[in-house]
């Protein structure tokens, strides 16, 4: 009995050492996943920011057909009025040919100082746009008047949407869709739900558009499988719906 007594007291105190080892080591991991490392940070760590459309109040950027007077305040002879071709470039009276496609009018200032330094001393040039393409937005999808919209002022998705006709009843108000062009390959894409922003009356996701911008409203569920449905059924499909 005493025997017995005691094998039962060896297993009781394996047991316990058992216990305290898995606790210590259970603890000992627990630390080394939290604390902070000094070395290499693991490859796991490392958070990708999800991409984010572009900053408010962008600057027009210069593209092909637009023209405009390049003045210069201390040699008036260099004055002229430039067009940039299909290509990019533009002409301009002692320097030649540049491409300056894409750039907004201070970094086209820059440009052309940059040019005309090789054969005047700090010139100041002032650049003057004449014609440019007038900024825009496009509204497609499920709007009363999809089409193209000239952005005056600052216009919200929302606004948008209004501009156009406001939402057809076939709309997908959850799924708003803003498309934003940043090079000539890629899009951003945002999905807004507006049906939620207004409901709960935060507007926060109202983004304001920037030339160029396309806000599509698609079609809701309902509305794609309504034309395979005849009408007379779908009465007993409402019916349906509520069990």
């Amino acid at each position: 009995m005493k025997t017995m007594k005691s094998q039962i007291q060896v297993v009781l105190v394996l047991l316990g050492v058992i216990l305290c080892s898995t606790a210590f080591l259970s603890a000992q991991t627990t630390a080394s996943a939290t604390a902070p490392e000094t070395g290499a940070t693991p490859a796991t760590a490392t958070t990708t920011a999800p991409p984010q459309l572009q900053t408010r109040y962008p600057r027009y950027k210069i593209g092909s057909g637009d023209s405009f007077d390049v003045n210069f305040e201390l040699s008036p002879e260099f004055n002229q009025t430039v067009t940039v071709q299909p290509d990019g470039f533009i002409t301009l009276r002692g320097v030649g040919d540049i491409n300056v496609a894409g750039q907004t009018v201070p970094e086209l200032a820059q440009t052309l100082k940059t040019a005309y330094s090789k054969i005047l001393n700090d010139p100041q040039i002032v650049i003057m746009l004449k014609d440019f393409e007038k900024p825009y937005f496009i509204a497609d999808g499920q709007v009363g008047h999809p089409g193209k919209y000239d952005l005056r002022g600052d216009v919200t998705v929302t606004e948008a949407v209004a501009i156009a006709g406001g939402f057809t009843e076939a709309a997908r108000h959850s799924q708003v869709l803003l498309f934003r062009r940043v090079s000539d390959e890629w899009m951003e894409a945002k999905i807004i739900n507006v049906k939620k922003m207004l409901k709960d009356g935060n507007l926060h996701e109202d983004l304001h558009l920037h030339p160029g911008d396309m806000v599509v409203v698609p079609k809701n569920t309902m509305s794609k499988i309504a034309r395979y449905i005849p009408s007379s059924s779908m009465g007993a499909f409402t019916q349906f719906g509520k069990f």
